[in-house]
């Protein structure tokens, strides 16, 4: 259990500087440069255990296991990460770390709308008081960056629903996480390349040139800007927080259960601002404050939830395997009616026999 804490414990600092390292390297790499560069690097860092684990469970890709990895390459990399990362580049990396940080409450309402789980009581509460932390942060009467409160919003929203994709993927073909992610990340990473050199055509990037608004996108550079001070940065933000927060996370979930590996998106949102504003200077405003209180809240709600119903769970599980484990000449309600029955049998012949007589 202490190696399981151990993942849990470096997973939540990889995860919770991860808006921060973004921040730092946003001024030498263009955004979708830099979100390409990641989840590639991040992708074939993972590979090999990919492979193994494979290899492991005799399990072979086929063409319907490719586009499940489309499917979930486009939900994550390419449209949640890209706008993460435009999230990161326009507002406070702690306001976009908080609000990231809800993913796991839209992956339960997704959970609910696609794969029909049923929400308890527990999460329904969870749900709630979540929502009203959002909606104190974002403080809708008085909005001051509602381009970046879209876009990380945004991006939450479509992280939980390829979390309830990628389970549903990895639960009809037996893929474990780090296979998911690798595959995943390699798959985005390709169409996200795609689109990338798209925008080198001269007619396309002379459109986006012409809208100041959208010439980020124009002729997006695939290696342009990686230099020797800024080398480590990088592959601390595609081997570190992107492959190794990932790695970690479910090597926590492998060791343990979901629920202690989901401890690291419930520290995130308090632990993720305090780092902002030691190492980026942030302020934190008062609204933010009590916002991140009331999400963390909402946090432990869920987590003190899904543990409650899963101990519940486990000890239903056991009762049941005890009946079915009874120890060697224990009698059995099936032993003891045949028993009954042999006496009966035994008693009929008896009288027969004197009757004969």
């Amino acid at each position: 259990m202490k190696r399981t804490y151990l993942y849990v414990l470096i997973s939540t600092i990889l995860f919770s500087s991860m808006e921060i390292s973004l921040k730092l390297a946003g001024s030498a790499f263009n955004g979708i440069q830099l979100n390409f560069l990641r989840f590639l690097v991040g992708g074939l860092f993972l590979l090999p255990f990919a492979i193994s684990a494979l290899k492991k469970q005799h399990n072979h890709l086929t063409g319907r296991d490719l586009l499940l990895f489309m499917l979930t390459g486009l939900s994550c990399v390419l449209i949640s990460m890209t706008f993460y990362q435009l999230a990161v580049e326009v507002d406070q990396a702690s306001t976009v770390a908080v609000l990231f940080s809800c993913n796991p409450i839209f992956a339960l309402i997704f959970s609910y709308l696609i794969l029909r789980e049923r929400l308890s009581r527990t999460n329904l509460i969870a749900v709630a008081v979540s929502l009203i932390g959002l909606l104190i942060i974002v403080n809708p009467a008085h909005l001051t960056n509602p381009l970046g409160l879209a876009l990380s919003i945004t991006s939450a929203v479509t992280f939980g629903l390829y979390s309830i994709i990628s389970r549903w993927g990895s639960m009809r073909r037996k893929f474990n996480g780090l296979t998911m992610t690798s595959l995943t990340f390699l798959a985005g990473s390709a169409e996200l390349a795609i689109l990338m050199g798209l925008s080198h055509v001269p007619s396309i990037a002379a459109g986006l040139s012409s809208v100041p608004a959208l010439k980020t996108f124009a002729a997006i550079p695939f290696v342009q800007g990686i230099a020797w001070q800024n080398i480590l940065l990088l592959a601390y933000i595609c081997i570190g927080v992107t492959a190794g927060g990932f790695g970690f996370y479910f090597l926590a979930m492998e060791t343990s259960d979901v629920s202690t590996a989901s401890l690291v998106f419930f520290i995130k949102p308090a632990l993720a601002p305090i780092m902002a504003m030691f190492m980026l200077h942030e302020k934190i405003i008062t609204p933010t404050i009590i916002g991140i209180v009331v999400i963390v809240l909402g946090s432990v709600i869920m987590f003190l939830g899904n543990r409650f119903a899963e101990q519940d769970a486990s000890m239903q599980y056991k009762g049941i395997f005890a009946k079915l484990l009874r120890k060697p000449g224990t009698p059995t309600e099936l032993q003891q009616k045949l028993a009954a029955e042999r006496q009966e049998l035994e008693h009929k012949k008896a009288l027969e026999k004197n009757l004969s007589k």
